[in-house]
């Protein structure tokens, strides 16, 4: 049987160890799986990767970089001024430009400016 495409436990071939998707080994994690179980790297070094042949990535290969569970570290807790600058930065995603309002929703980048903005600038053009 062959063995896998991006198979390279080692990592004589890639420089750190290398894994097809699905198949790394257990007691590695990706960021997007440190955070949902409410972790973080904490400044360790990349354990392994995860290559995979993809048609959205310029060399046709996208990678994934794994990191060690045990090493993880606890997510820091949000400061109260964290969470008011974040408020803040929403609140400016969601004012007009145009008008100043504040419209509830986020102001859509392909526009600009709010949809009534938006639109009473494409009667009047």
């Amino acid at each position: 049987m062959p063995r896998p495409r991006f198979w390279d436990p080692d990592g004589s071939t890639y420089g750190i160890p290398t894994y097809p998707w699905r198949l790394a080994p257990d007691g590695l994690a990706t960021r997007a799986q440190l955070r949902a179980r409410g972790l973080r790297p904490g400044g360790q070094e990349i354990a392994a990767q995860i290559l995979w042949r993809s048609h959205r990535a310029r060399g046709g290969v996208r990678a994934a970089y794994l990191y060690r569970l045990e090493l993880a570290l606890p997510v820091r807790p949000m400061t109260p001024a964290k969470w008011a600058a974040l408020a803040k930065a929403n609140a400016a995603r969601r004012t007009c430009p145009g008008c100043g309002k504040d419209r509830g929703y986020t102001i859509p980048t392909s526009l600009g400016v709010c949809v009534p903005c938006a639109d009473a600038f494409s009667l009047t053009a």
